[in-house]
């Protein structure tokens, strides 16, 4: 059997994290370096791996009643590689250390079970929840790895110049940043998502750090609500998954 789908083998790398391709993960596991995932993104796996729902405590279940905001996620273990994707998102790795991560907890992948998350608010100027009201810190030290709709911009911050970017399309942002979250429109439609511009809720970064955005204001594919009926289930038709998401970048 001859075909070009036989040039997409696996990658060959001593890295524990490794992307596969833009759009898939592999992790390599030894037994006793357990990783979080979001629950049902394991695409495959070879070797002896278990898969188990990770317990929430009950402040994390009312921090995410409370906010929206957390993570619903399987402890991935054993001894083998595990392939991790998500609505063919993009994904990216990042090596957490002192200076933490804060990042919308739609855009999480995987982490290293040893890391420490905790949900945050983020100052508004005018106390009106919204899009990126509430965060996720990620501290400790370990690998976290992202998913963002499309290829990403990661913009650098310094006290010379600051960063103000599209509270829909901001993934994560250094802890070190001073972050505010404001509306760009001064008109009398400011209490409305997008007000008469088209612009809405924006962040602005101050400081020393980075910035990473996407090219999407969307919400993520996975938080999209995909309809009922038996249709539905299956994916197809205007009520399935790609009929309520028609414009999203997921592919």
């Amino acid at each position: 059997m001859q075909s070009p789908l036989f040039a997409h083998t696996e990658q060959q790398t001593q890295e524990r994290y490794a992307i596969q391709n833009p759009q898939m993960l592999r992790v390599t596991l030894e037994g006793h370096d357990d990783i979080l995932a979001r629950k049902g993104a394991m695409v495959a796996y070879q070797g002896l791996m278990e898969f188990d729902g990770e317990y929430q405590s009950q402040g994390q279940r009312r921090s995410r009643a409370n906010t929206g905001e957390g993570l619903d996620l399987m402890r991935c273990s054993g001894q083998g590689t595990v392939y991790l994707a998500n609505l063919a998102q993009y994904i990216h790795i990042v090596d957490i250390d002192q200076q933490g991560l804060t990042v919308d907890s739609s855009y999480v992948l995987a982490l290293d079970s040893q890391l420490h998350t905790e949900v945050i608010a983020v100052d508004s100027q005018f106390g009106i929840s919204g899009s990126g009201k509430y965060q996720l810190n990620i501290t400790g030290s370990g690998k976290v790895a992202l998913m963002t709709s499309g290829q990403p911009l990661m913009l650098q911050v310094t006290p010379e110049k600051y960063v103000n970017a599209d509270a829909d399309a901001i993934v994560a942002w250094s802890n070190s940043l001073r972050v505010q979250m404001q509306a760009q429109t001064h008109s009398s439609g400011v209490r409305r998502r997008r007000g008469n511009t088209g612009e809405g809720w924006e962040l602005s970064f101050m400081g020393n750090g980075f910035a990473l955005v996407q090219p999407s204001e969307l919400l993520p594919p996975q938080n999209a609500a995909i309809g009922g009926g038996l249709a539905a289930q299956y994916g197809m038709g205007q009520q399935g998954a790609h009929g309520q998401n028609r414009g999203n970048a997921w592919e």
